[in-house]
């Protein structure tokens, strides 16, 4: 059986960001020894409970609340969060690392700025996702979020919208939302905000899924983008898994085929990648 990899897969440059952050934080404290400091993280860092698990393991704490913080160094996690939450954690003494995806920070301005304009700012994203959660701080009291056509309410709060979109999400989503808008007489200032890294991940894993038996795809079951590129192999080879580990892969599931394609969400890291591949490639 023949093993091919997505030209573009894994870990994208704001989750390798984010890790070499809190990686560092800990080498840091390691060396202060009695006067080393506990790290947090407000929610997993990442959407990959492997990484999340190795953290923890190495005094990497993700909590829930800064309630349950009482002193130490927060990392704040590649998804965002609203400002005022920053503001609070340094006001509780607590030292701040903003591991915040770049993308995500732009994403965050773009709809201030739409804000600050006038539009209301409609959140093409994943309600109660932690990146959409953060962008609501920014878009105004008005703003709104769907994941598709359908959830678009009958009547909007205003005829000046403004459009950004959570960074995970799809193209065809994005472009099938603002059709909708104009369809309805509107003119929508749209800011694509979806990452560079997506897209690349997107186009590769269709292109890969429509020449091979069988997909699979790596990365956390709770991670938006690892299960936009299941989705959309899918489409393309209905024989497409999602596993999170090499552990998950089942060698029932390749009997009879020739070729399988590997992709990898943006937040699975290469030694992830590079075991299951492995291990597809022992079923010869």
């Amino acid at each position: 059986m023949e093993v091919i990899r997505a030209t573009c897969a894994g870990a994208c440059y704001g989750v390798e960001r984010a890790l070499k952050l809190v990686w560092q934080a800990i080498g840091d404290e390691q060396q202060c020894a009695s006067a080393a400091r506990p790290v947090f993280t407000l929610g997993p860092l990442i959407h990959n409970p492997q990484v999340v698990a190795e953290l923890e393991d190495s005094g990497v704490h993700a909590v829930s609340s800064l309630d349950e913080i009482e002193q130490g160094i927060l990392v704040i996690r590649s998804h965002g969060v609203p400002p005022l939450l920053i503001e609070q954690a340094k006001s509780k003494g607590l030292s701040v690392i903003d591991a915040t995806c770049p993308h995500v920070s732009k994403l965050q301005q773009a709809a201030q700025d739409l804000h600050e304009q006038g539009y209301t700012v409609l959140i093409v994203g994943e309600v109660g996702h932690p990146e959409v959660e953060g962008i609501f701080a920014y878009a105004g009291e008005d703003a709104l979020a769907v994941r598709t056509v359908d959830e678009l309410p009958d009547k909007l709060p205003s005829e000046q919208i403004g459009v950004v979109v959570q960074t995970t999400k799809s193209q065809t989503t994005l472009a099938a939302l603002v059709e909708e808008l104009r369809r309805r007489g509107l003119d929508p200032l749209v800011k694509n905000t979806i990452c560079l890294s997506t897209k690349q991940r997107q186009r590769a894993a269709e292109e890969l899924a429509k020449r091979v038996d069988a997909m699979v795809v790596i990365g956390g079951k709770n991670s938006s983008n690892t299960t936009r590129l299941y989705e959309i192999c899918r489409e393309s080879c209905p024989q497409t898994f999602h596993v999170e580990s090499a552990a998950e892969l089942d060698p029932l599931w390749f009997i009879g085929v020739s070729n399988v394609g590997v992709t990898a969400g943006a937040s699975t890291p290469e030694e992830q990648i590079t075991a299951v591949i492995s291990k597809l490639e022992s079923y010869n």
